[in-house]
């Protein structure tokens, strides 16, 4: 038996890790050790799983889920919620960002936000606030379906192979494990994308659509045009990504814990998306703040020809690559806030699995003497 200080002490630090690990069979079998077939789906009660954006489903919405929590429909849906959340937010925001990059590239010449707005204004006029507003839409929808979608997935084969006990003893580590992995592969189908983005936002006549810097860049560079920013990619995505749903995995768990002055399940499906929404905020602070000097060398990097990431990393320094932070964290808090708010609704809206944040399983609490 475990004093309870120790119990609070595992859960005081979110990235630490347990003060305690189970390794002797759980009272009660995983939910996937049995077959799913032998269950009567109206007889079981929701399961408690760790999910993403998760608000707590009654026994009424859990008959009337579109699909069962895991299956290819429910990935496939979480893939189109992070295509609606990246693609459409990401494009909203291409003024702000247009002005982020040129401050990073140039920042003798923009100097801070708004004289960012108002040199772009006067030189390229209202419709130059909008450059590089297509493959922003295309390159972070796919990176929306490969981040959420692979989440997911990631999400549920780390848990099933931890077990149900270790998963929530685990549960940041987890979080943090099945956002790496999920962005590993956002960021390769994001790269030629923001090649083409940040070339036509920081290099003024060079090219002022897709269609015109598509071509350009390959008979310049080749393949490796659209692909050598992809490693500082992973440096200023991973890390971000990792923020973004450990961060707001604990911060919904505190909201509900701590401010929310209800039970979750007494709060209606808007006063949950607002605290959906005030999470991701916060996150997203976190978020910017981690990826900044990645996101520097990433558009420093696909303005030039011929330069490495080390060799941008070197001559920006330490205080170059904090340009633009300002402008990025606006940006990246509302981004991230949205993208949470959105991917939570489009569950709402296709009526998909929504587990709740994790309690600590029956089986644990026995063994612990807490029951």
């Amino acid at each position: 038996m475990y004093p309870s200080s120790l119990l609070a002490l595992s859960g005081g630090n979110p990235f630490s890790a347990p003060r305690f690990q189970l390794l002797t069979e759980p009272a009660f079998p995983h939910p996937h050790a049995a077959s799913k077939a032998s269950l009567p789906s109206e007889r079981v009660a929701p399961r408690r799983r760790l999910a993403a954006a998760a608000v707590i489903p009654s026994y009424t919405e859990q008959e009337q889920y579109s699909c069962e929590y895991g299956s290819a429909r429910f990935y496939a849906l979480c893939g189109l919620g992070g295509i609606l959340s990246c693609g459409t937010t990401h494009t909203a925001v291409v003024p702000l960002d247009l002005v982020k990059c040129r401050i990073q590239v140039d920042p003798g010449k923009y100097q801070s936000i708004f004289k960012g707005f108002s040199v772009t204004l006067k030189e390229d006029g209202v419709r130059g606030l909008g450059k590089g507003w297509a493959p922003t839409f295309i390159g972070y929808s796919m990176q929306g379906l490969c981040k959420f979608g692979f989440y997911e997935v990631f999400k549920n084969i780390y848990g099933d192979i931890l077990g149900e006990e270790n998963a929530y003893l685990w549960r940041t580590s987890l979080y943090l494990a099945a956002s790496a992995s999920a962005e590993f592969f956002a960021d390769i189908a994001l790269a030629p994308m923001e090649a083409c983005k940040v070339r036509i936002q920081t290099q003024p006549g060079y090219a002022n659509t897709l269609r015109e810097v598509l071509p350009k860049m390959y008979a310049e560079e080749g393949l490796w045009a659209f692909y050598k920013g992809v490693s500082p990619l992973w440096m200023r995505q991973i890390p971000y990504t990792m923020m973004k749903f450990a961060c707001f995995e604990r911060t919904v768990e505190a909201l509900y814990k701590y401010v929310v002055p209800k039970p979750r399940d007494s709060c209606t499906k808007a006063e949950q998306l607002v605290v959906t929404f005030i999470a991701g905020y916060i996150a997203g602070v976190f978020c910017a703040i981690v990826s900044h000097p990645a996101d520097s060398v990433v558009s420093v990097l696909n303005k030039e020809k011929g330069s490495s990431a080390f060799q941008v990393l070197k001559r920006l320094g330490p205080i170059g690559v904090w340009k633009g932070l300002v402008a990025r964290i606006i940006m990246i808090g509302t981004l991230t806030a949205l993208q949470w708010f959105i991917y939570d609704s489009v569950k709402v809206y296709f009526r998909l699995p929504r587990p709740p944040p994790p309690e600590m399983p029956a089986s644990l609490k026995k063994k612990l003497g807490l029951q």
